[in-house]
């Protein structure tokens, strides 16, 4: 059997920036149970930009693959914050970058001029904090689906 493609589930390959907190409820929610590496973490101060390289499951397909009784899906993903001035980590080794993350949710908590701290929430109580000028994420999807190692949906204990 071989890999799952975008054509597999008439999708396109998705593409989204949010501005605002309601746009991020969509992205955080994309993003939830993505997996990266530590390594795949770039914060380029001078760029004002954190880049992050995750392996997003792909919700907007887990009812097409239940269906079809086909493989669930994950998608390499380039989720990238703009506009950031500092980034905080907790519960992340910097020297280790083998460490594999898994993401929660994302979090914007505004100040009065716009600007304010976006956090990316992490299982195992990890979170970076990115304090930014302005709300500027970025969604955008970097290769073709894949088959996800795990036969079933991610679950969160009692909210499933």
């Amino acid at each position: 059997m071989s890999d799952a493609s975008f054509q597999d589930g008439q999708e396109n390959p998705l593409r989204l920036r949010a501005e605002s907190p309601e746009d991020l409820q969509v992205i955080s929610a994309l993003v939830q149970d993505a997996v990266l590496q530590s390594s795949e973490i770039s914060w380029q101060p001078k760029r004002h930009r954190l880049a992050l390289l995750i392996n997003r499951f792909r919700w907007e397909d887990r009812d097409a693959a239940e269906k079809s009784v086909r493989p669930f899906e994950r998608v390499r993903t380039m989720l990238v914050i703009d506009s950031a001035l500092r980034v905080a980590a907790n519960g992340i080794r910097p020297d280790d970058k083998d460490t594999i993350l898994s993401t929660l949710a994302l979090e914007f908590a505004p100040t009065d001029d716009g600007a304010g701290t976006l956090t990316l929430i992490l299982a195992g109580d990890g979170a970076i904090a990115v304090d930014v000028e302005c709300l500027d994420v970025m969604l955008q999807d970097v290769s073709r689906p894949y088959k996800a190692q795990a036969k079933a949906v991610p679950q969160h204990g009692d909210d499933g």
